[in-house]
């Protein structure tokens, strides 16, 4: 059996296409979505993100703005722009792209942002909304894996979800989503000590480690989903992720690759983040 594969670039075509047309029907009603981007420093990943998020919500006709300030911005400074985009009522949304250089606290920063414009869905009111199943933003790749189980109908109510990782940006809030969808969830990390025994039982697997071959065809149930949120480089320093692609599409039911799989979901579900705060805002919803 070879797994099917859960085509993000395909996938994020159609979302796209939905988030341009709401965008079209928001600036006949004088309401252009727009998206604030802060990049601090010259990490070279964070500007190829930075580049290819400003990219996305061009082709989608949202509004985007570009800042870039020296490593040497100090936190105060950084802060207080952050303030005046949150007063700013042609912002709809606001990121600060991450690593911020280590003078600066990232997460008093995210704190700044207003829980109305937090389209990367990191604030604390963000994962208290999710936590106890409230409106609010979710988190951009968690959120895209959930499209995807949704993209091929597959009902995840009853089954056994492992989530691999459990950082805030997306094992946590992976697992709470898993959760809504009333799937019974393991969360595993670097202190669970048998990987496979869990793995083995799982219907979903979600490796979410930045570690190559994590999750290796022995480690798969026959017939599982399997959602690769890595992203690293092989020993020829080629795109990877944290799943043996090749052995374990031998083993799942589905499975996304990397490249092509999770990465074009995280820009494409900012971009709906950032439409829906748009919508949000009391003019439009006063109007609606």
């Amino acid at each position: 059996m070879t797994a099917h594969i859960i085509d993000g670039i395909a996938l994020s075509k159609q979302l796209r296409a939905d988030v341009a047309l709401r965008a079209a029907a928001l600036r006949a009603r004088g309401v252009v979505p727009g998206l604030a981007v802060i990049l601090v420093g010259e990490n070279p990943a964070s500007q190829v993100y930075v580049r290819n998020k400003v990219k996305a919500c061009e082709d989608s006709g949202l509004h985007s703005v570009l800042e870039r300030y020296p490593a040497t911005l100090s936190e105060a400074e950084l802060l207080a722009r952050v303030d005046a985009l949150n007063r700013d009522p042609a912002i709809h949304g606001i990121l600060v792209q991450l690593p911020l250089p280590a003078h600066i606290d990232a997460h008093k920063v995210i704190e700044a942002i207003s829980p109305a414009k937090d389209v990367d869905g990191f604030h604390v009111a963000s994962a208290g909304a999710l936590m106890v199943g409230q409106p609010g933003f979710w988190p951009c790749t968690p959120y895209g894996c959930m499209k995807m189980f949704e993209s091929i109908g597959y009902d995840l109510k009853g089954k056994h979800a492992v989530v691999i990782g459990r950082s805030n940006i997306v094992g946590k809030p992976m697992a709470l989503m898993l959760l809504q969808k009333n799937a019974t969830v393991t969360i595993c990390h670097s202190g669970t000590p048998n990987l496979k025994a869990m793995t083995l039982q799982a219907d979903v697997v979600v490796a979410a480690v930045g570690k190559r071959n994590v999750l290796t065809a022995d480690m798969v149930k026959p017939g599982a989903v399997v959602i690769d949120v890595g992203m690293n480089r092989n020993d020829e320093g080629k795109l990877c992720g944290d799943v043996d692609f090749d052995g374990v599409k031998e083993v799942a039911g589905w499975i996304t690759p990397v490249p092509g799989g999770v990465g074009p979901m995280t820009i494409t579900m900012l971009l709906v983040n950032t439409l829906e705060a748009a919508e949000m805002t009391p003019t439009v919803a006063r109007s609606a």
